[in-house]
């Protein structure tokens, strides 16, 4: 074959490939699709010129320098006894050869004002016979626990010192889902440390607090309240009483917990928010407990069994399926079967929701609640009343007499040595009853009946309004165990 044949012929086939690749340009060019080997095939496409959207860098620097010094390291040492190692001996004779051994526990903790008052989590604190914190800078000092509420996992400690960093409080109502935030504080003892992520959900309830939110009602039976912040920002063990705040820098909740089967982060991380720690903490500082108001309601969730069964035409609002007698709600006119649909303009569409936004209010505060009768609207005034059913504030130096003995409310410190939830403290038993059969002062009631106690008011009332036999059960200050019985 001579050289001009090859060359026409590789002419040719380069004026072929030309042309090919000028029909498929023109007539055959699609928008780009991006795959993975892991997921289904998603096509990109350009949002339209008039949309809304404006994407933007986030900058997070802000925040975390706003915020990081204000955000302490809380050390706590407790006592622990530990058994003799032989079960037999400890079982006939308790562990009398126990040794009580210090424990150090860790965790984080947040400045809420420049004199020093600092919030953090119950569990950190609970059972301490010491608490120390340590500030960014590294400066240390003893701190004094003020009040703690196991019903939300707050608990409030204060130092000696003026001119401190804190972070404002921003509103966690205001939190949507997808915005970003910032979880500082120190996991596995690594201080001042910050991760970021975004919010995942609102309003969780984990039944986590108290062995969960068993009945969720206003007569008594269980107080604690979850409505849990959900985010992906990575929180660890020692994160628990840290900061959760938004790009602005403000305070939205409190790191609490994590869903892990490990015990260690892996994705999800839950906060209280901000609305409820506001309250608790101003009332802890204030009052030295936490002044709870109730709606005096039964309530559970709508889903569409719920709606069809009570002939709703909406899947919205919390169905109220009992109410206290005497409560607040039956006083305003409220009844059962109702759906609460709001409190104050907030919209609340579960049992975490509701209980969120009461709890941001005292005993004799006015609340609007909009319900729903038989498929009609309607706006009710409510004036919420403390847990002994009237609409006064309950200070903790109150002495109450019943059967001729007085009593007083235990100390948030006592209460966390004794590692007991509630109690009432009698500071004089008299010459009645409580003398009779043997109860000395400083014995501290947990139980009457089988009913656990956390006010004066409520002992009063159940011993003046008890007839037959009466089981009271305790604790002494030295941590011995009590259980008396007597007729009224």
């Amino acid at each position: 074959m001579n050289a001009k044949r090859v060359l026409g012929m590789i002419s040719l086939a380069f004026i072929g490939g030309m042309l090919a690749l000028f029909t498929y340009a023109k007539f055959f060019d699609h928008p780009k699709v991006v795959f993975s080997s892991d997921q289904p095939q998603v096509r990109l496409t350009q949002l339209p010129s008039t949309s809304n959207y404006a994407p933007s860098a986030v900058d997070l620097t802000y925040a975390a320098e706003r915020t990081i010094h204000a955000v302490v390291h809380v050390k706590v040492i407790s006592t622990q006894r530990e058994s003799s190692g032989n079960s037999m001996y400890d079982f006939f004779f308790g562990f009398r050869d126990a040794k009580p051994e210090p424990v150090a526990g860790f965790g984080s903790g947040v400045i809420i004002s420049n004199d020093g008052y600092i919030v953090t989590n119950n569990h950190v604190i609970d059972g301490a016979d010491e608490i120390s914190v340590t500030l960014n800078d590294k400066r240390t000092y003893k701190a004094k626990l003020i009040g703690r509420d196991p019903d939300t996992d707050i608990a409030i400690i204060k130092i000696d010192e003026k001119d401190l960093s804190f972070i404002p409080y921003g509103s966690s109502n205001d939190l949507k889902i997808g915005e970003w935030v910032l979880a500082v504080g120190n996991p596995y003892n690594l201080t001042s440390t910050v991760t970021a992520g975004i919010v995942s959900a609102k309003a969780r309830n984990l039944s986590i607090l108290n062995g969960g939110n068993r009945g969720r009602s206003g007569d008594g039976t269980n107080y604690s309240i979850e409505s849990f912040i959900q985010t992906d920002a990575a929180v660890n063990p020692g994160n628990s009483g840290g900061a959760l705040v938004n790009t602005r820098g403000e305070l939205v909740g409190i790191n609490t917990a994590i869903a892990s089967p490990t015990g260690s982060y892996i994705g999800n991380s839950f906060a209280i928010p901000a609305t409820i720690v506001k309250k608790v903490a101003g009332d802890l500082i204030e009052f030295g407990k936490v002044q709870r108001a109730l709606l005096g309601v039964s309530i559970t969730d709508i889903n569409s069994e719920v709606a069809k069964k009570n002939g709703l035409d909406k899947i919205e609002g919390v169905l109220i399926n009992g109410l206290s007698e005497g409560g607040a709600a039956q006083a305003a006119g409220i009844k059962e079967n109702d759906i609460i649909l709001s409190i104050n303009e907030v919209n609340v569409n579960s049992t975490s929701e509701l209980q969120e936004q009461i709890s941001r209010y005292r005993p004799n505060d006015k609340v609007e609640v909009v319900i729903s009768r038989e498929n009609k609207k309607k706006q009710i005034s409510v004036t919420l009343r403390n847990m002994e059913g009237n609409t006064k504030i309950v200070n903790k130096e109150e002495v109450t007499t019943a059967l001729g003995a007085q009593f007083a409310e235990v100390s948030p410190t006592e209460l966390s040595k004794l590692r007991i939830r509630s109690g009432v403290k009698v500071i004089d038993p008299g010459k009645g009853k409580l003398r009779e059969e043997g109860i000395l002062k400083g014995f501290i009631i947990t139980s009457i009946n089988n009913k656990a106690v956390r006010s004066t008011d409520e002992v009063k009332r159940i011993l003046s309004g008890t007839h037959g036999v009466v089981n009271i059960e305790g604790i002494y200050p030295n941590g011995v165990v009590a259980s008396y019985a007597f007729s009224m």
